[in-house]
């Protein structure tokens, strides 16, 4: 059966481009185009609510609030932590993926290092910014079981999780 638009548990292919204030922060192709399964929270809330019903061939442009796309930015996701407790071949600018006490892992961000301490930011380097996408819909297929159950299409990373419970006020408690 072929599928004619995007609606929830569709696997999705598109091409896009992703610029902030006139720069450009990422572009995928028609030959390496980014795969989603939509409805599961992979994408940013208002790219996936503007994809709901297209088709493929589909062309669009759309600018998303900070809070439709990465969240706003929040100064309390950031931290301090000792300059021991951290590798010695930090720098300014790198990603650090680290675990909490529950074996999650947590993406951060190096902002400053100094003698003693390290500041990091676990804010998406685009919270807080205005982006616009212009996307081509690509192909749409139907998802498979382990592709419904894992939540993410066939070799595509569970980080692409970007499901609204990410940009909840701090004030509400994680019921996690």
């Amino acid at each position: 059966m072929a599928l004619n638009k995007i609606e929830k548990n569709v696997v999705v292919s598109i091409a896009y481009r992703l610029t902030s204030e006139g720069v450009e922060i990422e572009e995928t192709s028609a030959e390496d185009p980014l795969e989603y399964l939509h409805g599961a929270g992979n994408i940013v809330p208002g790219l996936e609510t503007a994809l709901d019903g297209r088709k493929t061939g589909d062309k669009f442009s759309i600018t998303l609030q900070p809070e439709d796309a990465y969240g706003e930015y929040d100064d309390e996701d950031v931290e301090v932590v000792a300059r021991e407790d951290v590798p010695d071949d930090l720098e300014i600018g790198m990603e650090v993926l680290l675990e909490d006490e529950d074996g999650e892992l947590m993406e951060a961000y190096v902002t400053a290092i100094n003698d003693d301490s390290v500041v990091l930011d676990f804010n998406d380097p685009l919270a807080g910014k205005v982006v616009t996408y212009e996307v081509e819909v690509l192909e749409l297929r139907e998802a498979d079981e382990e592709e419904l159950a894992q939540g993410y299409p066939h070799g595509a990373s569970e980080f692409y999780d970007y499901d609204d419970d990410d940009y909840e006020d701090d004030d509400e408690e994680d019921e996690e």
